[in-house]
This record gives C-alpha cells, sequence and structure tokens, in this order.
C-alpha cells in the first residue's frame, strides 16, 4: 500500500493509518450492565412452556428461564389489547389467527431486545483494524475486486454496523476502497430505531472524541450520525437461523460480525449458523463472535491465528476448508 508519513491527514485520532494504533477509549470503561437476580416464575408454566417451543420452532431462539415473567407479562398485555381472555387462546392466535405474523413479530420483538453502545469491545476492533484490514485490503487489491463488505449479524439498535462504517471510513479513505455494511436483525422495531441513527450520551460514551466531532452532531441531548457515515449500512429484517433470510444479504462477505447473538440459540441452531456464516465468507475471511461464543467449539473449518492476545478465525484461502 506504500510507505506515507503517517501523521499526515486524517484516520486514527493520533493521525494514523492503517499501520498506526487503534485509539484508546476516552477514559476508564465501566463493566456491562448487571443482571438481576432470579424472579419468582409466573403461575401458568405451561403457557411459557408453550410459546418457548413455539418460538424455538420457528426462529431457532430458545428462551431460557429467566424470560419466564417477561414472555408472561408480554401475553397478558397482548391479551388485554387483542381482547382474548385465556392464554391458550392467545397461544392459539399465534399459531392459527396470525397469517402475517404480525403478532408474533411483536412477540419477537419484546424477547430480543438487548443493549449495546458504539465501539464495544475495543480489543476486537483494535485487531479487525490493525491485523484483518490491512490483510483483506491487499487481497482485495490483488484481486482487483472493487471494494470491502461486512455483515454485522444481529445488529440490534445499530451501534455495531455503524462503528465498523466509523472504522473503514477512517481506515480507508486515503486507500479510495469503497466499502458496504450489511446489517440484519430479526427484531423490527430496532431495526427502525438503527436507521435513524440517533443516541444518547450512554450510546456513545467510548467513541473517541475525534471519531465523535466527524462522525456525529449534536442536537439536543442526542448524538446524530451524519448521512455521510450512514450511507454505507443498509439493514434488513431477517432471521440468522432462517437460510432463505439469509440469502437476501447475498455471498462473499469479507468479515462477519455476529457478536453475543449466538448464545440465544441451542448447540444445533449454534452449528447450522455457523456453518452458514462460513459460507458468506470470502475464502481469506474473518469472523468475530462475542468472547463467550468460541468458533472452535461450533466448527473446525476456521483457521486459528492469534495476535495481540487475541484469537481471530479466518476461512482457508485454499484447500477442502475454503469452500
Amino acid at each position: 500500500m506504500g510507505e506515507k508519513d503517517p501523521r499526515e491527514g486524517r484516520g486514527y485520532p493520533s493521525g494514523e493509518r492503517i499501520s498506526g494504533d487503534f485509539p484508546r477509549p476516552p477514559g476508564p470503561r465501566g463493566g456491562e450492565p448487571g443482571v438481576g437476580g432470579p424472579r419468582k416464575p409466573p403461575e401458568d408454566f405451561r403457557c411459557f412452556e408453550e410459546i418457548r417451543s413455539f418460538v424455538h420452532r420457528h426462529t431457532g431462539i430458545f428462551l431460557g428461564d429467566q424470560k419466564r415473567m417477561q414472555v408472561f407479562r408480554h401475553v397478558r398485555e397482548r391479551m388485554g389489547v387483542l381482547g382474548i381472555d385465556r392464554e391458550e387462546r392467545f397461544i392459539n392466535h399465534l399459531r392459527f389467527f396470525d397469517p402475517q405474523r404480525k403478532e408474533f413479530q411483536v412477540l419477537i420483538n419484546r424477547v430480543t431486545v438487548n443493549e449495546t453502545y458504539f465501539f464495544r469491545d475495543f480489543p476486537q476492533l483494535q485487531s479487525f483494524a490493525e491485523d484483518c484490514l490491512p490483510e483483506l485490503v491487499a487481497g482485495c487489491r490483488r484481486g482487483g475486486r472493487r471494494g470491502l463488505r461486512v455483515l454485522s449479524a444481529g445488529c440490534a439498535t445499530g451501534e455495531e454496523p455503524y462503528t465498523l462504517a466509523i472504522i473503514l471510513r477512517e481506515m480507508l479513505e486515503e486507500e479510495g476502497l469503497p466499502f458496504e455494511v450489511v446489517a440484519v436483525d430479526i427484531n423490527d422495531s430496532v431495526l427502525e430505531r438503527a436507521r435513524r441513527g440517533r443516541y444518547g450520551r450512554r450510546a456513545v460514551k467510548d467513541v473517541p472524541k475525534a471519531y465523535l466531532d466527524r462522525h456525529f452532531h449534536r442536537v439536543g441531548e442526542h448524538f446524530v450520525l451524519r448521512d455521510e457515515t450512514k450511507r454505507p449500512v443498509s439493514f434488513f429484517l431477517g432471521n440468522l437461523a432462517d437460510p432463505q433470510d439469509m440469502g437476501q444479504l447475498g455471498p462473499d462477505f469479507d468479515v462477519v460480525f455476529c457478536r453475543n447473538v449466538l448464545i440465544y440459540f441451542d448447540d444445533e441452531a449454534r452449528q447450522r449458523m455457523v456453518e452458514q456464516l462460513f459460507h458468506h465468507l470470502r475464502p481469506g475471511g474473518y469472523i468475530f463472535l462475542g468472547h463467550a461464543e468460541p468458533v472452535s467449539r461450533m466448527s473446525s473449518r476456521f483457521r486459528v491465528k492469534r495476535t495481540r492476545g487475541m484469537v481471530l478465525y479466518q476461512k482457508p484461502l485454499f484447500g477442502r476448508g475454503a469452500t
């Protein structure tokens, strides 16, 4: 990619480019939000079991026992809205009288809301920026390809795909290499929020100040993404466990981020999804999962690389594992 004065122009807040240091978080990091203690299960355990089974059968998502009270409250609320007087009648409504799956989507939206924020897990993002991107850019040049494609699977309210777009803009600006970030989630309400690109202070607490100034503008107490940062990001409604839904995203991604998503699925579904994501990657592409979701437990097809104390998983360039 040629030698340059690393202090020329924009890029990382330090002034450096792909070969530079990834920016440090602005101040001490707080812990992850705490998880409350166990709650008393609802009286009608059968209602929860039937809904858990129904959700699992249609999405692959397994609702743990900690979801009982949340599901039961949701059922009671929706029964009032729909004028249904018994839990079993609500379940029958989901099964037989919801052909457009509108009520089912309301249920999925309720049980899949996850809190996240920009630049979550700095070490992983640093490895993506400093270790993976230079290699991928070089491979793109050698292969004569016109740009990079990145998938954010389980994108929630958009903080992850927009974080990736910020990093890619900063790292690739002088390269003149276009990119796109494709984001998918099963929850249509969070996708609506993601498309707005409007966030509170907590969501941007770990964004380096230089990035905050360049990619957001303040509107009252909110931070709104600039259009040029939002433009390369596209959002899709889809179930990661459904091959037909995933097919709409297209193949040949250079990087897949699917962090803290597979923990909501059972072992069999996880293995199927990792295999599916493997086929969506280009040879030489990388996959990033959450720390509680080691790829090696779900697939042996990825090449394992270690750098900066991180374990990276790469689709092989050649051989049987590359297909």
